[in-house]
């Protein structure tokens, strides 16, 4: 659609007659400054006269050799360029006649200096300089008057321009700034989000309303665009603060695990978290020996919801959740899943370096007692041989005295031998139930008694140095009922109570203990009980109604208190 009276055009007709009339009055105030460029110089020039004429004379009654050259000096000074300019036509008269006569009263003073009369000199002199004040005077208001004539053409061509700026503004005022303010007032209720006021001014000839035109129709199509538009911001917002808050909960689940020593409170730690974050119902971790941390209560009216704790194909245990929104992500379940996985895998890595240690520093030991107190055992049982030879089988006494100290020798010996088979005790495995059973079943060849192993008890619930002084305690208890119960079966169960405290059963169907005591020379039990001390717990002998024997370790440890 072809406009009819297009506002740019009527904008450039007030704007060219705008830049019109300031060019114009710029020229004229540059034309009149320009003949004002040297009006100073010609000032400060005619001012010098009066000095160098009463220089003169004082040279005249000193009788000065300069007087010639300052007599020069003075002419060239009155002709001077800048004072040559002030014989042009728009220099007023009254400077031109100043100049004139100081000129002639010029030549008058010359001819008396040539004549050397002083006298007459200093009778004009004072006559004399006050033609050159006026004429100084003349060029002072000369200069003024050119400045005057500037101030007064910049305010006449500034208010010709403003003038015409009035004009043409009230000019396009009812053609183009109506019609900008119903479009502005209408941008204000589109950014409200208002888009049901149209704008009025459709009718006009000029491009403001073909713009009020298209304005209308882009306003019913924003409506449609800002709505969906809307409606997905919203959306994605949502999505971008629940992924923050994702990342945000596992960078916490990831610190918890960023410790030295990762234990039960780690995995507590990051249950707690996710719970936290998810506000899910009900939160349980199980390993795969049984060890649960739960977070919440379980409810029977919600589905459980699981997945397994994995690390490199291997499965540790098993993660379940029940939430009552049912919005739990199952990808950031995954992660977490992941992430426990790769917890309890660096636990166990962590538990088995420590008992390699642990291991290596036993093998030590038992390799000092065997280059040391089993080679001189030893050599006490040849001596002792040679001396059951040696002496008479008739001298009894000596005799009984000598089948004593051959028999404690001998158990002497057998207690080193099982006191270094301890020492050189491996464990090929960091999870308790599995070095349990690896310790059972290298006892298996020793026994026709059948050995059995009810391990409930988690390996988070032990550090390594305390996982090695249960399993001596099981196997020292186990070698026991196989030396003396002539049991046909031996029981192992490890099981932990509601409230947290751990116990270890070794029962046989043997001939029952006597005394919990042990003969003089011996220090088996003792050692066990200072093993479950160093537990933290008791050691316990007793004897069940069905016949046999039961020996129970029970204690507690902190990290027991972060599971169930």
């Amino acid at each position: 659609m072809t406009v009819k009276r297009p506002v740019s055009r009527s904008l450039a007709r007030a704007f060219f007659s705008i830049v019109l009339l300031s060019v114009f009055t710029c020229a004229i105030a540059l034309l009149t400054l320009a003949s004002s460029q040297r009006d100073a110089e010609a000032i400060n020039i005619a001012g010098s006269l009066r000095m160098q004429s009463y220089r003169l004379g004082y040279e005249m009654q000193r009788a000065s050799p300069e007087l010639q050259k300052h007599r020069q000096s003075w002419q060239q000074t009155l002709s001077a360029p800048a004072l040559q300019k002030l014989d042009r036509w728009y220099v007023p008269d009254n400077v031109k006649q100043r100049y004139q006569q100081l000129h002639l009263a010029w030549q008058e003073m010359d001819r008396q200096i040539a004549k050397g009369d002083a006298a007459w000199y200093q009778t004009h002199i004072q006559d004399f300089v006050g033609r050159i004040d006026a004429f100084v005077l003349a060029l002072q208001h000369y200069t003024e008057h050119k400045i005057q004539l500037v101030i007064l053409i910049s305010l006449a061509g500034g208010l010709g321009i403003l003038l015409l700026a009035l004009i043409t503004l009230r000019g396009i005022r009812r053609q183009v700034v109506a019609p900008l303010n119903h479009l502005v007032e209408a941008s204000e209720r589109i950014e409200q989000g208002d888009f049901s006021t149209p704008v009025p001014n459709t009718h006009l000839p000029n491009e403001l309303g073909q713009l009020s035109r298209a304005f209308n129709h882009m306003s019913a199509e924003l409506h449609s665009l800002y709505r969906s538009l809307e409606h997905s911001v919203a959306e994605k917002t949502q999505h971008l603060n629940e992924a923050h808050q994702q990342l945000e909960m596992l960078f916490k689940c990831s610190q918890a695990l960023n410790t030295g020593q990762i234990d039960s409170h780690c995995f507590r730690h990051i249950l707690q978290i996710v719970h936290e974050y998810t506000q899910m119902s009900y939160l349980e971790l199980r390993t795969s020996d049984d060890w649960q941390l739960c977070e919440g209560s379980e409810q029977e009216a919600l589905k459980m919801q699981n997945l397994p704790v994995l690390m490199q194909d291997t499965l540790y245990g098993e993660l379940r959740w029940q939430s009552e929104t049912g919005t739990v992500p199952v990808p950031l379940m995954k992660s977490v899943a992941t992430m426990l996985g790769r917890g309890l895998y660096f636990n166990q890595a962590q538990k088995h370096y420590q008992q390699l240690l642990l291991m290596e520093e036993r093998a030590t030991i038992a390799r000092e007692l065997h280059d040391s107190l089993a080679q001189v055992l030893s050599y006490l049982r040849i001596q002792l041989t040679l001396l059951k030879h040696a002496v008479p089988e008739e001298n009894a006494p000596a005799q009984t005295i000598i089948s004593d100290f051959s028999r404690e020798l001998n158990n002497a010996w057998h207690q080193l031998r099982e006191l270094l088979t301890t020492f050189r005790l491996t464990l090929n495995h960091a999870n308790l139930p599995g070095a349990l059973q690896e310790s059972l079943d290298s006892l298996q060849s020793q026994t026709q008694a059948r050995l059995i192993l009810d391990c409930r008890l988690s390996s988070l619930a032990l550090d390594a140095q305390k996982q090695v002084h249960l399993l001596q305690i099981v196997r020292e208890a186990v070698l026991n009922a196989i030396k003396h119960a002539q049991a046909s079966e031996i029981t192992v169960s490890c099981v932990t109570s509601t409230d947290g405290t751990h116990s270890v059963n070794i029962r046989d169907n043997g001939i029952g203990i006597g005394e919990a005591s042990e003969p003089p020379g011996h220090y088996g039990l003792n050692i066990m009980r200072e093993r479950a001390g160093r537990l933290g717990g008791t050691l316990h002998f007793s004897q069940p109604p069905n016949g046999g024997t039961q020996v129970s370790v029970t204690f507690r440890t902190p990290m027991s208190l972060a599971g169930k």
